[in-house]
């Protein structure tokens, strides 16, 4: 009387749990990229502080050196800012706008840009770089 093995080893290598972990990698680089906001206008000299605001903007305005304006990277007017900007946050007025103004810029530009979001009441961060 001969004994057989009834179970017999697999050689080959399931794919399926390594494609979980691919997606859900995936999934987790997607939305934390989200949450990352970069500059919309590059060479800005941000004005420097100590303090950082840990609120998330939703939208950004920048405004250039030369005294350019741009909303979420879009150059506009300045008399275009407000119209612009009620487009954008019409479902969500509570949202945050981030301020990028290069240092040169004068401040009354600066105060400019805060009385339109103060008549809309907007929630406004300046954005500074770190010393």
């Amino acid at each position: 009387m001969s004994l057989k093995r009834r179970s017999k080893v697999e050689s080959g290598f399931s794919m399926s749990s390594m494609t979980d972990i691919v997606f859900l990698l995936l999934i987790f680089f997607m939305i934390t990229s989200t949450l990352v906001t970069p500059p919309a206008v590059k060479n800005l000299n941000l004005p420097k502080s100590d303090h950082q605001v840990s609120a998330k903007p939703n939208t950004t305005i920048s405004v250039s050196a030369d005294q350019k304006y741009f909303v979420e990277g879009e150059q506009v007017s300045f008399w275009k800012i407000e119209s612009r900007l009620k487009e954008i946050l019409a479902e969500s007025p509570e949202m945050y706008i981030a301020l990028h103004v290069d240092e040169s810029v004068p401040f009354s530009t600066v105060g400019k840009i805060r009385d339109i979001a103060i008549r809309n009441k907007y929630k406004l961060i300046l954005a500074t770089q770190a010393r």
